[in-house]
């Protein structure tokens, strides 16, 4: 881990924090919520021993990286704009890209956006869902899942004090190490009825890694990821030029059959049904890890890395 370099780069008209490793053809990868560059210190240690040059940005927001005041500023273009800015930035014409959680869904952007960008996607967690010009996002989630549901719940201006109110460290705890499937959801009084419940740390994440986190987001807060939420939207009103495209880059997919994401409603029949291949019709592979849950690239570090060295060295 030493041997991570740590840099801040002028990006897109933000300060923007970017941990890289390795020499040789580039791998970006692109973490969640509520994670960091932090996410991909395996991947990272890995590909570049194989002869990459491995980049991890900490997204606008997040850690080290600026965070606009404005909700606003938390578009999809805001943030694929970033991740362009700094391929300028540092002379890189086209990368291979890794995704995860929002990291994916801004990977998914950046090839619809930019696909002269990319020579590969490895995405994971979240599929790439068409824009339906009927339904707005926020519709379908109320109508799904409720009002309780933690997309629904972070529209709520003030929701991130009432996030802070609650002990960091427990919180993230309580986040990571979730195991079963069911939709999130977030009560309105959050904070008063939040019970943690005593855990136990897994093989695959110890207590120096959930310090990491927690010093983290203790000195920033969860402010600024919770606004890529609220843009949700706002993204469908701007992505309206964009209805109908599909994704033509080359892509490989990885989900654990205990994520979150998985188990949505209709999810899994997208996914092997055809209507994932009909609109990403650069979808080479498609991988469901059995007894993995949402935090797929750290519960399953080795079998993550040599998935995304597997597939970029084809291209």
């Amino acid at each position: 881990m030493e041997q991570i370099q740590h840099k801040n780069i002028q990006v897109n008209g933000i300060n923007m924090h970017v941990a890289e490793i390795g020499e040789g053809p580039v791998v970006l990868l692109i973490h969640g919520f509520p994670e960091l560059w932090y996410t991909w210190r395996h991947q990272m240690l890995h590909i570049s021993s194989k002869g990459y040059r491995a980049i991890a940005p900490d997204l606008r927001g997040y850690g080290d990286t600026e965070a606009p005041a404005a909700t606003t500023s938390y578009t999809v273009f805001h943030i694929v704009g970033d991740i362009v800015g700094l391929l300028d930035s540092l002379g890189l014409d086209k990368v291979y890209l890794v995704g995860h959680d929002w990291g994916a869904i801004i990977s998914w952007y950046v090839c619809l956006f930019r696909p002269d960008r990319i020579k590969a996607l490895v995405n994971m967690s979240v599929v790439y869902t068409p824009r339906n010009p009927l339904v707005k996002p926020l519709d379908h989630y109320r109508k799904t899942f409720g009002d309780d549901f933690y997309v629904c719940r972070f529209q709520e201006i003030g929701l991130e004090e009432e996030y802070a109110k609650v002990d960091t460290k427990t919180q993230l705890a309580g986040i990571y190490l979730k195991r079963t499937p069911d939709a999130p959801k977030i009560p309105k009084d959050y904070a008063k009825l939040f019970k943690p419940t005593p855990y136990t740390l897994p093989s695959w994440f110890t207590e120096q890694d959930l310090d990491y986190f927690t010093s983290k987001y203790r000195a920033t807060g969860f402010r600024g990821g919770i606004n890529y939420y609220r843009c949700f939207d706002l993204n469908w009103e701007l992505c309206a030029a964009w209805t109908g495209s599909k994704i033509n880059v080359p892509v490989k997919f990885i989900v654990g059959d205990l994520d979150l994401t998985y188990n949505f409603p209709g999810t899994k029949e997208y996914i092997h049904g055809g209507g994932f291949k009909n609109t990403v019709p650069g979808l080479e592979e498609v991988v469901v890890m059995e007894g993995v849950g949402h935090f797929i690239n750290q519960e399953k570090p080795q079998e993550i890395s040599d998935h995304i060295y597997d597939f970029i060295a084809k291209f």
